[in-house]
């Protein structure tokens, strides 16, 4: 039976699961980046999610959260670890004062890793980013806060696998990608990529 809301302990154990698919699908973001740039982005998520699980906190949501988001910039170095940590953290220091994690908590989560990763990056939807399936996914989640928590994440994460297609037909703005022009075209954006999997977890641990 779906979880209603998630006590801190049931959020550690979600983003354990997330760090495991994340983790497991580096063959795939790897692929994805090497038709886009450097090829390195399965292996650098791979290490982030690694380093996450090591320094894990059960202290609070926001701790969780937050703690995840500090071993990947730690860990990862570059835009990946910047951009992904940004996320989880800011993501986290919303959360703060928040003894259950629920719809709202969600929405919360996601606006505010956004406007972290867009004031870091400088990204707009348009640019073959994170932010192609980050954005769509924030502002679905606003959308969805009186839902049950499994309606908002399932909604969230179809908002997001369409911004993942979406991000196919784009010329990339920024990293490696930019200077392939029109040859980028075709390709889905390894972090959009990444950002899916993440909320595909989540779903799975709320949905069991």
């Amino acid at each position: 039976m779906p979880k209603t809301t998630l006590n801190k302990d049931e959020v550690k154990a979600m983003l354990t699961l997330v760090a495991d698919r994340i983790i497991a699908a580096e063959p795939l973001l790897s692929e994805a980046d090497r038709n886009l740039g450097d090829g390195d982005h399965g292996l650098g998520m791979q290490r982030g999610m690694n380093a996450a699980k090591e320094k894990l906190s059960d202290e609070s949501i926001e701790k969780a959260f937050s703690s995840v988001g500090m071993a990947m910039m730690s860990s990862m170095g570059g835009a990946s670890g910047a951009i992904f940590g940004t996320m989880f953290r800011n993501g986290g220091k919303a959360l703060a004062g928040k003894e259950e994690f629920d719809a709202a908590g969600l929405a919360i989560l996601l606006q505010a890793g956004l406007e972290g990763v867009k004031s870091r990056g400088g990204a707009a939807v348009g640019d073959k980013t994170i932010v192609d399936s980050l954005e769509p996914a924030a502002v679905k989640a606003q959308e969805v806060t009186g839902a049950s928590l499994i309606d908002a994440v399932t909604a969230v994460e179809t908002a997001a696998l369409e911004g993942l297609e979406a991000s196919k037909a784009m010329v990339a703005k920024f990293g490696r990608a930019k200077t392939l022009g029109e040859g980028a075209i075709g390709f889905p954006d390894a972090g959009a990529m990444s950002l899916t999997i993440i909320v595909g977890a989540m779903k799975e641990y709320i949905a069991a």
